[in-house]
């Protein structure tokens, strides 16, 4: 039997879904990290002594919870690719994207098992967090596609401010990426007996905040350099947006450092650091816009200008 027709609407909410699973995966994969359950499940990709599922210590829960939610996640996102297909008309951009997210929670699964084959090594860890976050940028962009019509793209602010925008994207992913290091420098490994980077954690932890404050830095200098513009309307949402995200953030960090680096502010940190990409995604997808969209917009601005002609003067400009 034929697979239903899926309406627009219906498959963006579906994507809306995706997108927050793969998100809160990330924090549920920071719980098993933050509460020692790192090595609950020794034996990927079973559990314990050849067992799929056991939840004979704490750690064993934890551990296989997490392990549930990622199931329940791929069976949604399964759900999201087969949706695309029967998209009218057929979009193949979507059903492209859905399924590189799929393949993408795939290779997080892997990653995820040679974090446990490598005893939680800072290395592997850093790379599943990465991966995770590259899965997330995967699902805003086909959240975003999913509530625009297909065909080519053009930009809509000019090339400088694009260039701009994309700049403060290569410094959120520096942020996150000597985040991860200032992780597997610190406490919470996952497990007493993993290892960790002997670097000493005052200096990742200064070149950390030091890329934060370049982010958001470059990101207030767009602001006051596109004010009172068309690409400033633009964007200025989208701005706003992420610099909220980017400070908070930021707010989040130096509190736990000085705390002591408390189990839970940490979660919240990895929390933030997730909603902090959405945000730049988010302002990275507002720059361009689909050519029919932009077509559509500028006839309808003109039929709206030409009924508002008074009756018996066509020529009135």
């Amino acid at each position: 039997m034929a697979l239903p027709a899926v309406t627009t609407a219906r498959y963006r909410r579906l994507t809306l879904l995706a997108l927050v699973m793969v998100s809160a995966i990330i924090v549920t994969g920071a719980a098993v990290r933050l509460t020692g359950s790192g090595l609950g499940c020794p034996d990927w990709p079973t559990c314990d002594d050849g067992k799929l599922v056991s939840v004979q210590t704490g750690h064993q829960a934890i551990e296989n919870i997490n392990r549930l939610f990622t199931g329940v996640m791929i069976v949604a996102l399964a759900v999201t690719v087969l949706a695309s297909v029967r998209i009218r008309p057929r979009r193949r951009d979507l059903i492209g994207l859905s399924a590189a997210l799929v393949a993408g929670v795939f290779g997080q699964a892997i990653v995820g098992g040679i974090v446990v084959l490598t005893d939680l090594h800072p290395g592997a860890v850093m790379w599943h967090f990465l991966l995770s976050i590259v899965v997330v940028g995967a699902g805003m962009v086909l959240h975003r596609r999913a509530a625009e019509p297909g065909g080519p793209y053009r930009l809509r602010v000019p090339v400088a401010v694009r260039r701009h925008v994309v700049a403060i994207v290569v410094l959120t992913a520096a942020a996150i990426v000597t985040g991860t290091v200032v992780t597997g420098t610190g406490p919470h490994a996952g497990d007493e007996r993993a290892k960790r980077w002997g670097f000493d954690i005052s200096d990742v932890a200064r070149i950390h905040g030091l890329t934060v404050i370049a982010t958001i830095a470059v990101t207030v200098w767009l602001a006051a350099r596109i004010r009172r513009t068309a690409a400033g309307k633009v964007l200025e949402d989208a701005l706003s947006l992420f610099l909220l995200a980017a400070f908070v953030q930021g707010g989040i960090g130096y509190v736990q450092y000085f705390t002591g680096v408390p189990a839970l502010l940490v979660g919240f940190h990895i929390l933030g650091a997730t909603l902090v990409w959405v945000a730049v995604m988010h302002l990275l997808l507002r720059t361009r816009e689909p050519v029919l969209s932009a077509d559509a917009a500028a006839g309808s601005a003109g039929s709206t200008a030409a009924d508002a002609i008074p009756a018996g003067r066509p020529g009135h400009p």
